[in-house]
Formats: structure tokens, C-alpha cells, sequence
């Protein structure tokens, strides 16, 4: 029965106020979103005899986000939501106007419907729904349901429908400006993020920012690092040309660092690691409901790049129909996600990376000629290690330096371990170096790196098996060693510690072995040192002090 049935209307007209009050007070509360609904509809249950009450708020496509009741859960809400006739719900959203059905069982909106629940006989249930509104648009509606009886009267249901409508209109501004709210706090969180990031990282200047990761100070580093500088100046587009291993990643950044753009996103992608359906949505973005798994709406990176720089690397396993699709963003500067059809407009410094002759790809056909010369406004070949050994013992140290912060050790290299890095070719580059620096530190037998604590000093070096089968004219990993130790120096990095190799005063002057056997034991082994070693009976220490000393090269195959 109505609360109010029996009530003055000025009496109704007063509590109505009050209930408005009360609630206003319940919604300016801070907390979760479904919590305070639900208290909303228990409030309201308190000033109307309602057997259910709903808040359902929807999305742009009309699917419910929101479905609350009064001390339900979220799911048993959600199916009584379901039961209710969508001709009824339809009409509130399409209309944007209050739904007020007298008798559910004889109303066509409700088709099937009848009474179910204590009562008396006579009884007859009612309907009422509200839209919720942000501003013009329809996000959700008030349904209630209410038991009529004879002592009811359609001036109680008018008043109810006015109260109704004044708490959907306080609910509506309620979502909005939680709405605006989160907005915000996503913008101060961005700003935060960047100011973070300014605080961190070191002014540009002629110098190597210490945040971007680049070791060194030989003419070749310098030189490339000199080419960045001065495009990072322009907006035109990066090609940056190298071996693998050699950082292009790192270059990439510094590229963004030097720009203009310093302060705006910078954005990776590796275009070797997704399959081309993948890569497509990652760069694009795509529409909620794009495909199978596509539950919301997302941006692609060329969008979280804007203002910013995009670094594309292994641009070149890039299939051709995936090639037109970029080249339209890079002519355009516009695209539309996966599933949509709104066209954005970006403003992308791309940065584009390979390790692939893109001029032999072009002719070949599997690489766009019109896309190559997109890409390729400014190309900047990066040195490789072998062109740079001046940094070897400084990348050393740092690798170094990280492997004992990470598991807490204490570690130095010698002056012979220093040598042994320097004689290497490492094809692999950078990354190798870091991988052998790291490898011999974990399996050190002391704090003091030594050479024979390297795989290739024990027979254990895959890497000249490995590229031997990867280029046509095999090439020596191990280069003629210099005799004498390392020079001192008052730069020498920390991590090396100097030593006195003396070769003329080694332990091989006390065995008696020339020239001839020597090499006839190394012949026979096959260049492998360790083997030698024992055939002469010898250590492996002693046979790398007799190489010196004759000044045997050293020969992999």
C-alpha cells in the first residue's frame, strides 16, 4: 500500500522534499558507484511502498554497465532487469520521458505478465520508470514497482512519478561529475607521470643522458650520436641501420630525448613480434566488438603517440599489405581503428629500425618502394662493436656493475679478462657482451674475473659455430692478442683491476716447448687450446702465455 495513499497532498508534497534531501545527502557521500545506488534505492524504499526498485545505467550501445536493486547483488539485479519487457524499457530511452503503467497484468507493454507474491486477491501491481539523464542523453533509468490497492489514487501515483523523476535528475548529475572527475584525475596522473619523468632524467645536453643507456666515448659512438643530435632537431623521419645487438632501441630514444618532443610520449612497438592481425590492432587501436575478444573500445599506438615519437623496429618483416596501411598514417597523418569508422588525425615523429638491406627487399619486391622512401628521410648506420672496441672495457664494467646490483655481489675484471673481451669479434654485438659478461660472472669461481674464467678459454664457446653457418665467408672470433698487460690509465674503469702478465717471466719459461710443437699440438687439436694443453701437459694458462709469446694467431672455425 502507497505510504502516502491516506496522506494530505501538502503532507506528501513535504515528505517528498525531505526523501530529495536525505538522498542528496547519500549521493554527495564519496565511495563506490553501486554502493551508493544501492543505498539510494534503500532510502527510497523508505518514503514509497515499492516491491522492487532498479537503477540501471547504460553505455553508447545501450548494454548495461550498472544494474542495481534493493539489497541485491549485482548479478540477481541483472536478470530481474532482463525480465523486464524491453517494449516498456525501450519506450523510457527512445522517449526520454516517465513510463507509468497503472496494471502490469492488463498491459499490452508487458506482455505475459501477472501477479506473483502475497496479496490480496484484488491487488494489482503497478510500473514506474524514469530516465536518468546527462544532460539530453538517456544513461540509465528509475524502475519501480508498487502494490495498488483500492485506497490508491492516480493523484499518489502523479506525486510519486515528480519524486521519482527529481532523484533520477540527482542520480544523473551525480554520474556526470564523477564522470568529470576521472577525467581529471587521469589528466593529473598523466601530468604526474611526466613531471616523474622530468625529474628523473638529465637536461639534454652535449653529453650522453645517463637515463637512455648509451656506454662509450669512442670516434664511432660519437659520430652516430653527433647524427642523432641533429635530426632529433627536425620532424623528419629516422631510419636507423644497424647489425643486431648494436642498440637501436637506445639510439631511438635519444633520438626522442634530443627533439623538441622531449616532453611527449615515446612509444615502442617490435614489428617482428605480432602476427599481422595483432600488429594492426596495436598500432590502430580498435572498436569495442572489432572481433572475437574485442570486449572494450582501445588506442593503438600511433594515438598514445601523439605529440610524441613513435619507434617502429624490424620495420622491415613487415608484410607488403600491412606496408599500404602504414604508408596511408605516414601521408596522411590520420587513420581509423579496427571495427570504426571515425578518422583521427596524429601528429607522429616515427622512428623506424632494421637490420635487413631494405634496398635489396625493394627490388625483390618484398618491401614497398613508395613506403622505403617514406621511412628513409634520414638513415643513420650504427657501429657496430667491432668498429668501437675503445668502449669495450667501459660496457663491460656497466654490465658488470648491473649483474652485482641485481644479486648483490662484488666482482672485478683483470686486465687479462679485459684482454680476452677485447680480442673477441662478438657478432652478436652488444647484446652478446653483455651476455658473456654476465655468464662469466655467475659462473666465476672468484669475485676477481680472470681469463680462464670464459667459455671460450674452455672449450665452451658456441658463438663461432654459430655465425660460422650464418655468413658465407667465415671470420675469426678470437683476433691476435696483444702481448703486455693493459697500459695503466687514470680513466681506467673501476671494475677492472690492473695486473702484472709478464709473459717473459711466465711459468711456460720453465717447460721446455718451441714454436713447431706448439703448433703442431694446436693443429692436432684443432685450435682448441684445452686440448692442447693436456697434450702437452700443460695448463691452459700456460699454453695462452706460449701463444703470446711466439706470436701464434689464434684460428676458429
Amino acid at each position: 500500500m502507497n505510504t502516502y495513499s491516506r496522506q494530505p497532498s501538502h503532507t506528501r508534497a513535504d515528505m517528498a522534499l525531505r526523501g530529495v534531501y536525505e538522498i542528496s545527502k547519500v549521493l554527495a557521500v564519496p565511495g563506490r558507484l553501486e554502493t551508493t545506488l544501492a543505498n539510494v534505492l534503500t532510502l527510497l524504499a523508505s518514503f514509497l511502498d515499492m516491491r522492487h526498485g532498479l537503477v540501471s545505467l547504460v553505455d553508447e550501445g545501450g548494454t548495461p554497465v550498472n544494474v542495481v536493486g534493493i539489497g541485491w547483488r549485482e548479478e540477481r539485479a541483472g536478470i530481474w532487469f532482463g525480465r523486464l519487457p524491453e517494449l516498456a524499457v525501450a519506450r523510457i530511452f527512445k522517449t526520454g520521458m516517465p513510463v507509468v503503467v497503472p496494471n502490469m497484468e492488463k498491459s499490452s507493454l508487458f506482455p505475459g505478465w501477472s501477479f506473483e507474491g502475497p496479496g490480496q486477491a484484488d491487488s494489482r501491481v503497478s510500473f514506474i520508470g524514469v530516465p536518468i539523464k546527462d544532460r539530453n542523453s538517456v544513461v540509465g533509468t528509475l524502475t519501480i514497482e508498487q502494490i495498488w490497492d483500492e485506497t490508491t489514487t492516480y493523484h499518489a501515483a502523479d506525486e510519486d512519478v515528480r519524486f521519482l523523476t527529481m532523484v533520477a535528475n540527482l542520480i544523473g548529475q551525480t554520474i556526470r561529475l564523477l564522470e568529470m572527475v576521472q577525467r581529471d584525475r587521469e589528466r593529473l596522473m598523466d601530468q604526474q607521470r611526466l613531471l616523474e619523468k622530468e625529474l628523473v632524467r638529465e637536461p639534454a645536453h652535449k653529453g650522453i643522458p645517463s637515463d637512455i643507456g648509451i656506454v662509450g666515448s669512442s670516434p664511432a659512438l660519437q659520430q652516430a650520436l653527433s647524427q642523432i643530435r641533429r635530426v632529433a632537431r627536425s620532424h623528419s623521419a629516422v631510419l636507423l641501420r644497424g647489425e643486431s645487438g648494436t642498440g637501436k632501441e637506445l639510439f631511438a630514444r635519444a633520438t626522442h630525448d634530443f627533439s623538441p618532443r622531449a616532453k611527449k610520449p615515446f612509444i615502442k612497438l617490435n614489428c617482428a613480434a605480432l602476427p599481422e592481425s595483432v600488429l594492426e590492432s596495436e598500432l590502430f587501436g580498435h572498436e569495442k566488438g572489432a572481433f572475437t575478444g574485442a570486449v572494450a573500445q582501445r588506442k593503438g599506438r600511433f594515438e598514445l603517440a601523439d605529440g610524441g615519437t613513435l619507434f617502429l623496429d624490424e620495420i622491415g618483416d613487415t608484410t607488403p599489405s600491412f606496408q599500404v596501411k602504414l604508408l596511408r598514417v605516414l601521408q596522411e597523418g590520420e587513420f581509423e581503428r579496427v571495427g570504426g569508422t571515425q578518422t583521427i588525425k596524429v601528429d607522429v615523429r616515427l622512428v623506424c629500425a632494421t637490420n635487413r638491406n631494405l634496398e635489396e627487399m625493394v627490388t625483390k619486391g618484398e618491401f614497398r618502394a613508395d613506403l622505403y622512401y617514406r621511412i628513409n628521410v634520414v638513415s643513420i648506420r650504427l657501429p657496430a662493436l667491432r668498429d668501437r672496441k675503445e668502449d669495450i672495457p667501459q660496457l663491460a664494467c656497466e654490465f658488470l656493475r648491473r649483474f652485482d646490483e641485481e644479486h648483490h655481489t662484488q666482482h672485478q675484471l683483470s686486465s687479462s679478462a679485459v684482454r680476452v673481451l677485447q680480442n673477441c669479434y662478438f657478432p652478436g654485438n652488444v647484446r652478446e657482451l653483455e651476455n658473456c659478461v654476465r655468464r662469466t660472472a655467475t659462473l666465476a669461481h672468484e669475485n676477481r674475473i680472470v681469463e680462464e674464467d670464459f667459455a671460450c678459454r674452455n672449450d665452451e664457446c658456441l658463438s663461432a659455430t654459430l655465425w660460422k653457418s650464418a655468413v658465407s665467408a667465415p671470420f675469426p672470433i678470437i683476433q691476435p692478442r696483444t702481448s703486455g698487460a693493459l697500459p695503466a690509465r687514470a680513466d681506467m674503469p673501476a671494475h677492472i683491476v690492473p695486473e702484472n702478465d709478464a709473459p717473459e717471466d711466465s711459468p711456460v719459461d720453465n717447460v721446455k716447448i718451441g714454436r713447431h710443437e706448439l703448433l703442431k699440438a694446436l693443429e692436432t687439436t684443432g685450435w682448441v687450446q684445452a686440448k692442447a694443453a693436456r697434450i702437452l701437459g700443460l695448463t691452459p694458462r700456460q699454453i695462452g702465455y706460449a701463444i703470446r709469446k711466439y706470436g701464434v694467431e689464434v684460428r676458429r672455425f
